[in-house]
């Protein structure tokens, strides 16, 4: 058995609660409709972190419990939420002025394509039966002070999502600062990908087979941390 047929990509929760180890102590943030929705889920309990979302809410709490949902409290994907104590509603446009004056400290964001020097495509592809749908991405894209994006290594047909140049309508220019897959932990540095964790069993040269730009590597790429035993499934 080679080294690489031991390797097992990430599921979602993984890499939702991989990225939720490195949201710092106070920070405003925003969660992306769809996946990074979940890393609500696994904040640290001992750091105090601020979820927004977009539709008029600060201190946004994880998932609530089947049966447990409140329809009249839900995100900006119409998925039910929770609210923490301390928590408060207001209307949308107080909502996007505050990502628009640049008070959200970090996003979250789903992407399509992402290029070597930051660029994030996440709202449309080329192809016309999916309706494009942009909601609050671009004003997230520019309005936060850093983005980072959670995706998939690779579409389903296999197509890597980590290209040199977006094929996509870019979403934003430049603005993405890291990138969590199924397979690795890879920052923008210099216009350019710079791994700095791997999953478990995956060689540079099998990522590299499945990136569609040159990576770099970290002098101290690890290992990708992943949540002990069955804190995540």
């Amino acid at each position: 058995m080679t080294v690489e047929e031991t390797m097992e990509k990430l599921t979602r929760p993984q890499i939702a609660w991989r990225i939720a180890q490195d949201i710092p102590e106070g920070a405003y943030v925003n969660l992306g409709i769809g996946a990074p929705e979940l890393v609500a889920n696994y904040l640290p309990p001992d750091r105090e972190i601020v979820i927004h979302s977009e539709n008029g809410i600060l201190g946004m709490g994880p998932t609530p419990p089947e049966g447990e949902e409140d329809p009249d409290l839900i995100n900006a994907g119409k998925r039910p939420v929770t609210l923490l104590p301390g928590g408060s509603y207001f209307h949308h446009t107080d909502s996007f002025a505050m990502i628009r004056g640049g008070h959200i400290d970090l996003c979250v964001l789903g992407a399509f394509q992402i290029a070597q020097n930051g660029d994030l495509a996440n709202w449309a592809t080329l192809d016309n039966t999916r309706p494009p749908g942009v909601g609050g991405a671009m004003d997230l894209a520019v309005g936060a002070k850093r983005v980072v994006v959670m995706t998939d290594h690779c579409t389903r047909d296999g197509q890597s999502k980590l290209l040199d140049v977006c094929t996509y309508p870019l979403t934003g220019l430049g603005v993405v600062d890291r990138v969590y897959t199924d397979l690795a932990v890879i920052a923008i540095e210099d216009e350019r990908f710079v791994v700095r964790e791997m999953v478990k069993g995956l060689s540079r040269d099998n990522l590299q087979a499945q990136t569609g730009a040159v990576l770099a590597f970290s002098d101290d790429c690890t290992e990708m941390k992943i949540a002990g035993g069955d804190a995540v499934g």
